[in-house]
């Protein structure tokens, strides 16, 4: 965080969503200059030193929590580890990586891990305020909640619900449900599924993925991209090695099929 982002002022707490945030952070002065910042702001904040610390506090604590700024290195576990293990342990706290490691592919392995968002170090105050923001807005809409009492156009609602070939995608709860399965899903895998059903049977170029879904430069590796849609695979395919909805077209990309084809 940059001398700039230290700074704040005294606002009111109007129009301000705040949560409950642990800060995985081993730089002390970076880390109280979160825990400052975050508690000016109204929110409770907890500070952890590293991963280990991170992982007593989320999975062996269960702490009830709103949101994670963690950071990518850390002594002992890293924070992709940290990331892993939450999302392995079924804990779905919204994750807003800072790292100094911001190169595309690094990128790409948080959101693989399950990162909700990635903010490269150093930034400003205001950019990780209004990050922190929207992932805490999420969270309140995923709270259990009649369609009748969800706004028009917020998630919740009608349009967020996709169903085919037994399958139902609720993009508003990041969850796919089957039959025989209930699997929840990353803000990344979500979004790339969204993009994917938007353009039923389209060849979507990897370059295309990126930038529209993960708004990286196309000059990326897109192996994280493969390693995604082999995950995807996994959630929507009967038989994940011969799979007949998430297709390869062979030196484009991939092409979503909704219904199986005779």
């Amino acid at each position: 965080m940059s001398d700039k982002a230290l700074d704040t002022g005294n606002g009111t707490l109007a129009n301000k969503v705040a949560g409950r945030i642990l800060i995985v952070e081993d730089e002390a002065h970076l880390a109280q200059g979160l825990l400052f910042n975050l508690q000016a702001e109204g929110h409770e904040t907890i500070v952890a030193g590293d991963g280990e610390s991170a992982l007593d506090w989320l999975l062996a604590k269960r702490e009830p929590l709103d949101a994670v700024l963690l950071d990518v290195m850390l002594p002992g576990i890293d924070g992709f580890a940290v990331a892993r293990a939450m999302r392995e342990a079924q804990n779905y706290t919204p994750i807003l990586m800072l790292t100094a490691r911001g190169r595309p592919e690094d990128v790409l392995e948080g959101f693989a891990a399950g990162a909700d968002d990635y903010l490269p170090k150093p930034f400003e105050l205001s950019i990780l305020l209004a990050r922190l923001k929207a992932l805490l807005r999420r969270t309140q809409w995923l709270r259990p909640a009649s369609v009748e009492e969800q706004p028009t156009g917020q998630p919740g609602t009608p349009a967020d619900v996709y169903t085919f070939a037994g399958k139902t995608i609720d993009f508003s709860l990041l969850e796919l449900r089957a039959a025989d399965k209930h699997i929840r899903l990353t803000l990344m895998e979500t979004e790339l599924l969204r993009h994917l059903v938007r353009n039923p049977g389209r060849a979507i170029s990897r370059s295309e993925i990126l930038e529209q879904v993960w708004h990286l430069h196309e000059d990326t590796d897109t192996r994280a991209i493969d390693n995604f849609i082999v995950r995807l695979r996994r959630y929507l395919e009967d038989d994940p090695a011969h799979p007949v909805h998430l297709q390869t077209v062979r030196g484009v990309g991939y092409r979503f099929v909704p219904e199986i084809e005779a």
